[in-house]
């Protein structure tokens, strides 16, 4: 199923399958660690290096999840030097949040458009 909404001039567009893959990836424990530190870290990202650190992480298991996180387009990385450097994607969990907050009471009976969009 494809989910297509327009939103401030922004056209959302979100497979199904595509939405449960994003929850997926945050499903799970340790990929959920890693992006919340992502987002407390905010920019200018962190290394791998300092997130394997920091969350005790072995190298091997950190790129597993991190090759997850990247495919889900949850956080981008950049190599700087010898270095990546990791940050949040925040646009693409703002977008899911926004398709299924659009999709909330939609079929209610009674509300028409504006009633249903949460502010």
């Amino acid at each position: 199923m494809v989910v297509l909404y327009c939103i401030n001039s922004y056209v959302l567009f979100m497979e199904t399958n595509e939405i449960a893959k994003i929850l997926a990836e945050l499903g799970n424990e340790t990929r959920l660690e890693i992006f919340r530190l992502l987002v407390k870290v905010g920019l200018p990202g962190i290394t791998i290096g300092d997130i394997g650190k920091r969350l005790s992480l072995p190298a091997s298991t950190l790129a597993f999840h991190l090759k997850g996180l990247a495919e889900a387009e949850l956080i981008k990385q950049e190599k700087s030097g010898r270095s990546v450097i990791c940050y949040a994607n925040l646009l693409t969990l703002t977008g899911v949040i926004n398709v299924l907050s659009i999709e909330c009471c939609i079929e209610q009976e009674g509300l028409n458009n504006e009633q249903h969009i949460p502010h």
